[in-house]
């Protein structure tokens, strides 16, 4: 492995791509640093220390620091970072089943794939002024998300309306800024842009991770009752390396159908037959159950908080993150929305139809209909069995932070939307790196076999 590293920069071309890709990735990091005007960073930093993850919204604010890299504790220009972006292309791809325009723009090739990413781009702008107007208000009166009030104010300009349309504009340029580099990435580096930049950031914040789990050991400070000893740290480290092998399993599991392809005869060529194999994959929706099912949780005690009245305030509790009730809807929600996700982006009458059209089929299967109804449970079976393996991951930082008392920071890469997204984008990125070293009659990162990317 050591050695295809060392090869992948004797490849002029590779790294060429590995270098721009390092070059744009630190300056996304250095757009985290750049505090918008009007706002005291000191302030803003003590205040999220202090109260982040307090409630469901501490718990959103979290999250969304984590896919900004840090840049929200500063409220940096980057603060939105990728996310509007993704946000946005998501919406699309919920939108092309639905409408029809859409569905057929997609199947006109590369002219139809711009116009689309073109909607996608006036979408992100319509969210970052959203999000970014959001996000000025919660800086001159955090209570609007439902936060205590800080002790001291976190903007310092007078004007309340000049700093919100400032803080959009700044918002706005940075997320159309990073986009953009994001892009560049895909073009002229290596891997997926947006999918590196997330990557980077959620990195970013590991060696504060290192820090606290550090402090915490040389402290002893109580684990479930007990002192915290160095053996804890490995019996951490051990459970990080176990977790993260299962991980890797969920991203990579596959259920492989034996597809037949009969021979054929299309003008005056004749096309050879054989057999080969449709990879269906165990977690099919990747990590968007846990962003959608985090994203929706977010708003019950924020909704609760400003109803007035003394009724429903004993029922705000039961929304907190480590709650019981919280863990068993957010793990029930993950269920759903992965269920949610499957039935919007795989359609297997499409399928079905596209097998007969080439004239392929499933051994002991009929062609058409009754190949659709074949492909549909078993995704439905596969889909079962992911999604809980999915559940447990996603729980399992919030066990960690509840039931061990261990750091928040320090859980949030134990499994959950962090290591999920992590392995993912290595293994993928890495698949890019083999094909371009075994292009060049170099050894791949594995002895045996071949990394899959995420297709």
């Amino acid at each position: 492995m050591f050695s295809a590293f060392a090869n992948s920069f004797k490849i002029k071309e590779l790294r060429n791509r590995i270098m721009i890709a390092l070059g744009i990735v630190a300056l996304t990091r250095v757009a985290a640093s750049i505090p918008c005007p009007g706002v005291d960073p000191k302030a803003l930093s003590d205040y999220f220390k202090q109260f982040s993850g307090a409630s469901a919204a501490g718990g959103f604010l979290d999250m969304f620091d984590m896919f900004s890299g840090g840049a929200l504790q500063n409220f940096a220009v980057a603060t939105l970072g990728i996310m509007p972006y993704i946000s946005a292309s998501i919406i699309m791809q919920l939108l092309m089943p639905v409408i029809p325009s859409l569905e057929k723009m997609a199947r006109e090739g590369e002219s139809g794939k711009q116009k689309i990413n073109q909607y996608t781009r006036y979408l992100t702008v319509l969210i970052c002024i959203v999000q970014g107007s959001m996000a000025a208000l919660a800086m001159i009166n955090p209570a609007r998300i439902g936060m205590p009030a800080p002790s001291q104010p976190l903007v310092i300009v007078q004007n309340q309306t000049l700093f919100v349309i400032i803080t959009v504009l700044m918002l706005t340029a940075g997320t159309m800024l990073i986009m953009w580099l994001g892009e560049q990435i895909t073009r002229y580096g290596i891997g997926n842009g947006a999918s590196i930049i997330i990557t980077v950031n959620i990195v970013a914040r590991m060696p504060a991770a290192f820090y606290n789990l550090y402090d915490m050991a040389r402290s002893g400070g109580a684990s479930a009752g007990m002192p915290f000893k160095p053996v804890h740290v490995f019996l951490l480290v051990l459970i990080f390396v176990l977790v993260t092998a299962a991980t890797i399993m969920l991203t990579q599991g596959q259920r492989r159908v034996p597809i037949q392809i009969a021979k054929r005869i299309v003008g005056f060529n004749k096309m050879k037959g054989g057999a080969t194999y449709m990879p269906l994959k165990l977690n099919f929706s990747g990590v968007m159950p846990i962003i959608f099912a985090s994203a929706i949780l977010m708003f019950p005690q924020m909704i609760l908080a400003y109803i007035p009245g003394d009724f429903f305030k004993p029922f705000i509790r039961f929304f907190s993150q480590g709650h019981p009730v919280y863990m068993i809807v957010y793990g029930i929600l993950i269920l759903v929305f992965s269920y949610f996700w499957v039935a919007n982006m795989f359609n297997p009458l499409q399928i079905a139809e596209n097998l007969k059209k080439e004239g392929a089929f499933i051994p002991g299967i009929r062609p058409g209909k009754p190949t659709a109804e074949f492909l549909d449970n078993t995704m439905t079976r596969i889909t079962l069995s992911g999604a809980i393996f999915l559940t447990f991951l996603a729980l399992f930082p919030t066990l960690l932070y509840t039931g061990l008392s261990i750091p928040y920071l320090v859980a949030t890469f134990f499994g959950g939307t962090s290591l999920l997204i992590i392995v993912g984008v290595m293994l993928d990125t890495l698949s890019q790196m083999e094909s371009h070293l075994i292009m060049r009659n170099y050894d791949g990162f594995l002895k045996k076999g071949r990394l899959k990317g995420r297709k």
